[in-house]
C-alpha cells in the first residue's frame, strides 16, 4: 500500500512548509479550520525513530506554527498530539503530529479531560501513594 504522506502527488498543493525533514500540511478531516499536520519526510511510525535533527524539526515547526494558527484563525489555544499504533487510533502508519488551532466557541472538543477522552471514561479512585511509588519503581529500573 502507498502511504499518502510519502505519496506526496496527493499533497503537492496542500504544502504549507517542506525542508529534507518534515512537511506541514492541512489535514483532508479537520476538527477546526487550520489542523494541520507535521510529519518527517522519512517515512517512520514512531517518534523514537526520529533523529534529533527531525525532532528538532518538528518543535520549530510546531513554534513556528502556532503564531500563524494565531493570526491566522484567532486561535487562543491549540491541542497538539500524536497517535502511535493502530490500538492507540494511528490509521495513517507515518508519523504525523497534529496541530489544532482552538478558540471559543469553535465546534472541537472543549473539555479536555484524558481519562474521558483517551481511554476508561467514568470516575475512578485516586491511586495509593505505595501504588504510584511502586510504579515509579519499576518504570526507573527500565530506564534505558
Amino acid at each position: 500500500m502507498i502511504c499518502p504522506y510519502c505519496d506526496k502527488t496527493t499533497l503537492q498543493s496542500r504544502i504549507i512548509f517542506q525542508n529534507n525533514l518534515i512537511m506541514v500540511f492541512p489535514t483532508n478531516i479537520p476538527i477546526t479550520p487550520g489542523h494541520v499536520l507535521i510529519c518527517p519526510i522519512r517515512h517512520i511510525s514512531t517518534i523514537d525513530q526520529l533523529s534529533n535533527e527531525e525532532l528538532s524539526a518538528l518543535r520549530n515547526s510546531i513554534v513556528q506554527l502556532k503564531g500563524s494558527l494565531i493570526k491566522s484563525f484567532g486561535a487562543e489555544g491549540f491541542n497538539i498530539a500524536w497517535n502511535e499504533g493502530t490500538t492507540a487510533g494511528q490509521s495513517v502508519d507515518h508519523l504525523h503530529i497534529h496541530v489544532v488551532p482552538r478558540k471559543t466557541g469553535d465546534g472541537g472538543v472543549y473539555e479536555y479531560e484524558p481519562r474521558k477522552f483517551l481511554y476508561r471514561p467514568g470516575s475512578r479512585d485516586e491511586s495509593p501513594d505505595a501504588e504510584l511509588n511502586e510504579i515509579t519503581k519499576i518504570i526507573k529500573t527500565n530506564l534505558n
